[in-house]
Formats: structure tokens, sequence, C-alpha cells
């Protein structure tokens, strides 16, 4: 199939003063990028991340950003997932935001590490009860024979738990990823974009420049 006309015109505003700290940045758009999904009822943390296994086979997959600061970008996971056995293979890895309302994206490239047990285990307490049954009964990324095997494990988690607190799994928990390098990209008409790429050099400054479209 052609898709090749499948296009549109972007009408973003240009961002030539956007200074030198790219976490204030990704801030300043991860809000506005809140405030327009509200609308429309979107993930604006939904963000893919992208891993590449020890043979360097790639892999992407959605996944939701649970926490972001100075430090890094967090997720949680399950870490027998194969994007966990990706990650400690190499722990290098790239984030990519899209926000459609906002003609925008963001590509984090980083190197990941697990988050202390502790911060793994608060995330966990303050997730819906029934996505932690789901995080204690499901093998993530194992080979399951069909969906009622699935179910019948969640009932059994529930029944285990009845009465009582889901602990965190040992085999669940967090990743950060640690920055070296954001890349801003604002859509503009004529499909003259804005890109603005950040790096962080050895001393942990961050150095920025504009690139082509």
């Amino acid at each position: 199939m052609d898709v090749s006309g499948l296009r549109r015109e972007y009408r973003g505003d240009s961002f030539d003063a956007a200074g030198n700290d790219p976490i204030a940045l990704f801030g300043a758009w991860f809000e506005e990028a809140v405030q327009a999904a509200h609308a429309k009822s979107r993930d604006p943390n939904a963000m893919s991340l992208g891993t590449v296994d020890a043979q360097g086979r790639p892999s992407g997959r959605i996944v939701l950003l649970k926490g972001y600061d100075r430090q890094g970008f967090v997720f949680y996971t399950n870490y027998g997932s194969r994007k966990a056995r990706d990650l400690e293979a190499n722990p290098w890895a790239s984030l990519t935001f899209w926000w459609d309302e906002l003609d925008r994206q963001v590509r984090v490239e980083g190197r990941t590490e697990r988050t202390d047990r502790a911060a793994s285990e608060a995330y966990f307490a303050s997730r819906p009860r029934e996505s932690q049954l789901a995080a204690v009964a499901s093998a993530q990324s194992c080979s399951l024979a069909d969906r009622a095997t699935l179910l019948a494990a969640v009932e059994a988690a529930r029944k285990k738990y009845e009465g009582r607190e889901v602990l965190c799994p040992e085999e669940w928990g967090g990743y950060l990823l640690r920055p070296h390098a954001l890349e801003f990209w604002q859509g503009r008409p004529n499909r003259l974009h804005d890109r603005l790429v950040y790096r962080l050099d050895e001393a942990g400054v961050w150095h920025v420049e504009r690139l082509g479209p």
C-alpha cells in the first residue's frame, strides 16, 4: 500500500531562545503536553523505549514515564521482561516522546540503571490494587497458553492476598535513564522544523546546538 500521500502542515512556534538547561526545557514542554492532553484524554507521559540486546538486535515498545528530575527519567517493569533483559545486557537506551497536539518530539539518549529497591517498593505501593495483582500474576514476556491462564493466575493472587497488602515482587522494579543527549523537535511550516540537541560533556556541562531539519 502506498501511503506517501499522507501528510499535513505543521504550525508550531519557533523556540530560538531555549536556554542551556534541557531538563528545564523538557519540564516546560511536558507541562504543555499535559495541559493539551487533558482535553483529549491522551497519555502525555507515554514514550517509546528503544533497547538493543546482546546480539545488537533493536527492540521498541511504549512505556509510561513515572518521574523525571535532573538525575534522569524513571519507568517501571518486570525485570524478566524483554526490555529488562536487553538493558541488563546493554544499558544504553533511548526514549522518544511524541506530542501530536503540539507538533513536538523529544528524544532522550542515555545509560540506564536500576532504581533502588525502596523507590520501586514505594511506587508499587501507590499503584491500584488490581494493577499490583496483575504484576504479581504475570510472568511478563513469557509464553502464555491462553488468556484464561492469565486470568486464573490473577484470581489466585487475589485469593492469596485477600485482606493483606500486596507486596512488590522481587522481579519487579524501576529503571533510571541518565541522559547524555536530548533532542527537541518542533514541527514548523514548509518542513523547516526546529531541532535543538543538547549533549552532556565529561565535566557534566550541557552544550546545545541547532541541527538542520
